[in-house]
Parts: structure tokens; sequence; C-alpha cells
């Protein structure tokens, strides 16, 4: 399933008020089970643009072909968050 504007508007509430990236990771599988959601190391990601900065934390959205995972910046390929903290 492809990410929605409704998505990220999610996103971004729930990564940018949970008490921690985890909180945030569970809280966005609750809801939206359809969609990954992986907590990252911010250095795995360091050559990466996030869709979303919410202040030390990043979104990143991601696609796969069924095999391989990549970032991308296109949320109507997206089919995973990629979260992270400074």
């Amino acid at each position: 399933m492809a990410l929605t504007s409704e998505h990220l508007g999610t996103a971004s509430d729930v990564v940018g008020t949970a008490p921690t990236l985890r909180d945030a990771a569970a809280i966005w599988r609750a809801r939206h089970p359809e969609v990954r959601a992986v907590v990252v190391d911010a250095l795995d990601m360091r050559d990466e643009e996030p869709a979303l900065t919410l202040g030390a934390r990043r979104v990143y959205l991601a696609a796969s072909n069924g095999h391989c995972w990549h970032v991308t910046s296109q949320p109507g390929e997206a089919t995973a968050l990629i979260l992270t903290q400074e």
C-alpha cells in the first residue's frame, strides 16, 4: 500500500509528539499496520534526504521491489517509514 498525504500528516504528528522514537514506531504500527515503520541509527541514513524533519527526528520514505529496499522521495511509491533521531 502506497503512502498518502494523510499518512504523512499522521507521521508528522506521531513522530513529532511521541515521548521516544520507539514509542512513535509502536503508535504508528498500531494505527497503520499496513505500512511498516522501522527505527534505525541516524548514521545509517546520513546520505539520504528525509521526507520530514521534526526537530532531531527524521522520517524517510522507503519502497521495495519485493526483494530490496530503497529510500524514495515519492510518497506514492513508498510502503514504509524509516525513523531516526540524532
